[in-house]
């Protein structure tokens, strides 16, 4: 651990916590921080959603500006962003209710079901839209 100096009066002295210079980031670390980003991700993507369906619930001509925007190729990179973000924390929670019931505590589980949310959101946000891709020919609507 990090050196602390001797506080004032004789006092001993304490250890500092130990920081990013000491722990190296690993796997779980770093799914568990992606996973509150995830969480907070999706209330503005929440907010795309509620936009949607108010512009169609507002008529065709507010419903056609909302796919429009979209549609563009910014829109379509926030949604496949929002897409991904559903999907991690989905997985990312079903991995922490595995935790809840007691089970997967070990250090090879721990990194399996680390990497495995990862790569099964990954590959579910990828399938996703190559369906979508492949059903319409394109992602625009």
């Amino acid at each position: 651990m990090a050196d602390a100096k001797a506080k004032r009066g004789g006092e001993a002295a304490r250890p500092l916590s130990p920081h990013l210079q000491i722990y190296s980031p690993l796997i779980n670390m770093v799914m568990s921080i992606l996973h509150r980003i995830t969480g907070a991700a999706l209330y503005f993507g929440t907010l795309i959603v509620a936009w949607v369906l108010v512009a169609a619930a507002s008529g065709p001509a507010h419903f056609d500006f909302a796919t429009q925007v979209l549609a563009s190729w910014p829109g379509q990179i926030v949604l496949f962003g929002y897409t991904w973000a559903l999907l991690h924390h989905l997985v990312g929670g079903i991995r922490h209710f595995i935790w809840d019931t007691g089970r997967g505590f070990d250090l090879a589980t721990i990194d399996l079901l680390s990497w495995g949310s990862a790569a099964v959101s990954a590959a579910a946000t990828i399938l996703i839209w190559g369906y979508v891709l492949l059903c319409t020919g394109s992602v625009a609507p």
